[in-house]
């Protein structure tokens, strides 16, 4: 049992290593790119464009790992690689246009529907079932980030269309990574490494057109100051270990469960903006992180359940195909026979 406990161990200490990563760097991120695009901070409003950045220090980072052999390029089909992009790509554009032309309010219900679409999607695409105790518990996670988050919602067609294509495009492309590292057996850095500089090149080139539609402002005509430039160069340095993250989370686990941790991250977003930036903080806020906390320790435990009943299952098989079907036929016997036994001594007992 220890020796089963330490094989286990470093797997799990990976895994929350992974989660919080991603939290950290998500959050820091964020916390970045507020002071960078604030009217209070230095108004650089090119959301599209500072993702291409990201994407190109990420592409960066992947051919040097590359080049000095820390990983291993596996190949990928180039049209596998190119629409993959072309999905997280119209994923960024469509979630900036969506936060443009609808309230906030819309936008974090927008945001929230992605779970039962990504669990539909993957019903769909991979036949995947859920339990009843993940259902619960995502619902839980649902209300209760929707009790914190959402205040006004106003929709109008062009939001509600650009908020659609948001929802399913983020959805299929987080469960696009997913299954193109099991299809091709590529590590999680390694696939970054792969759509990273294609995703940056479309950025960069179609991302001032998008940012002008969004801010009525062109890039070349903005005053970069060296404070500016430092908070970018920040901001792409997480993005390489919050990409990174999330391609190992959503490997390791599933696109459902990244979706989840998604909201621990809003629960630490809201705290760090009440601590940091005097951000108001109503009961309302407090008892919808509180219901939303609930639900991801709810969804932990039910994971935890499937995982079980997983290897019970496979534990039966391996026992069932380790034996003929004569010795499995025997052995049922025996214990029916056993049990019988027992049942005939305790009456004699009584």
């Amino acid at each position: 049992m220890a020796a089963e406990n330490e094989r286990k161990s470093p797997s799990a200490v990976s895994d929350m290593g992974a989660w919080a990563m991603n939290v950290i760097s998500s959050v820091g991120i964020i916390m970045a790119n507020k002071q960078l695009m604030s009217s209070s901070g230095f108004a650089f409003s090119f959301a599209t464009t500072l993702t291409g950045f990201h994407f190109a220090l990420t592409a960066l980072v992947g051919m040097v790992s590359n080049a000095t052999g820390f990983s291993a390029s596996k190949h990928v089909p180039m049209w596998e690689l190119i629409w993959f992009s072309i999905v997280a790509n119209v994923s960024i554009a469509a979630m900036n246009f969506s936060l443009m032309l609808n309230s906030v309010g819309f936008y974090q219900i927008s945001k929230l529907s992605m779970i039962p679409v990504v669990c539909v999607m993957e019903w769909i695409l991979h036949s995947k079932r859920y339990s009843r105790e993940v259902k619960i518990s995502v619902v839980v996670v649902v209300v209760g980030v929707g009790i914190c988050t959402v205040t006004d919602v106003k929709v109008n067609a062009k939001g509600f269309i650009c908020a659609c294509v948001a929802i399913f495009s983020s959805s299929l492309q987080q469960i696009l990574i997913g299954s193109l590292q099991k299809k091709y057996s590529i590590g999680s850095f390694e696939l970054l490494s792969k759509t990273a500089p294609i995703q940056a090149l479309s950025l960069l080139v179609v991302g001032p057109l998008v940012d002008y539609l969004l801010s009525g402002k062109f890039i070349m005509n903005y005053n970069m100051s060296s404070g500016c430039f430092l908070f970018i160069l920040l901001s792409c340095a997480l993005a390489v270990f919050c990409n990174i993250s999330q391609y190992l989370c959503i490997g390791r686990f599933s696109a459902v469960s990244f979706q989840v941790i998604g909201h621990m991250k809003t629960v630490c977003i809201l705290t760090l903006g009440w601590l940091l930036f005097d951000s108001a903080m109503t009961f309302k806020n407090v008892a919808g992180m509180i219901v939303a906390i609930v639900g991801m320790v709810i969804y932990s435990w039910a994971m935890e359940l499937e995982k079980q009943s997983i290897i019970a299952a496979k534990a039966l098989n391996s026992v069932k195909h380790s034996l003929t079907e004569e010795e499995f036929e025997l052995l049922k016997e025996g214990v029916e026979t056993t049990q019988s036994k027992d049942v005939e001594l305790g009456r004699t007992k009584a």
